[in-house]
């Protein structure tokens, strides 16, 4: 499964830095902070993800019961270290059927949370509703974080985005319902403060929202 980074805007090709630009670079979006393969979703595999990054990974801690980790992303190369983070997790939905929570940690401009809320980018922007009162909080890292609605997505998904450890943390769930989670005060561990516990984080199969 091993593949090429991406540019985590588009999921077009990039070309590494080179002769003539010394940036990863979109045809489509000039300089990007590449994506890199996401491989299936494991203990190692998050501690890569968590190891390389300068952004929070934000994880449910605990899951909710029934959920499982489902698949980790990183967009950032080696030299500048990862300024994006998503990180998948699915389970039964509040009102039944299957559930699936997108958590996106990015630095201003990355673009990568935006695409898997399926609007345009690079950040929330007008979509992000902040004159009126955030619908959701969470505890992030011991803080609670109001996080509002964006509107302008698809239908089959509830989006909401906010403001974490001074970056963007966006929240991204499907079916639309399932937005109900986080209605529950969800609280979310930054998994580089995380201590041995993580070694029993539960893992499924990798969710095929990660990589679409």
């Amino acid at each position: 499964m091993r593949g090429e980074p991406s540019c985590p805007k588009c999921g077009g090709r990039v070309r590494a830095p080179g002769l003539f630009a010394d940036t990863w670079q979109c045809d489509l979006h000039g300089t990007v902070h590449p994506l890199q393969p996401v491989v299936p979703p494991s203990v190692e595999a998050l501690a890569v993800a968590v190891g390389r990054t300068k952004v929070p990974v934000w994880m449910p801690w605990p899951l909710p019961v029934g959920w499982l980790f489902s698949g980790v992303a990183c967009a950032g190369d080696d030299r500048s270290g990862g300024r994006a983070t998503a990180v998948a997790c699915s389970g039964p939905g509040p009102l039944g059927g299957p559930g699936e929570l997108i958590l996106v940690a990015e630095e201003l401009g990355v673009g990568l949370g935006a695409r898997y809320a399926g609007v345009d980018g690079p950040d929330p922007g007008p979509g992000m509703r902040v004159d009126q009162p955030p619908p959701v909080k969470v505890l992030a890292a011991g803080r609670p974080t109001p996080l509002w609605h964006v509107t302008g997505t698809a239908d089959d998904r509830a989006v909401f985005a906010g403001e974490a450890c001074g970056l963007w943390l966006w929240a991204i769930v499907w079916p639309e319902q399932s937005g109900l989670l986080l209605y529950d005060e969800l609280v979310l561990t930054d998994l580089r403060d995380a201590g041995a516990e993580v070694d029993l984080l539960p893992c499924g199969a990798l969710s095929p929202r990660i990589i679409s």
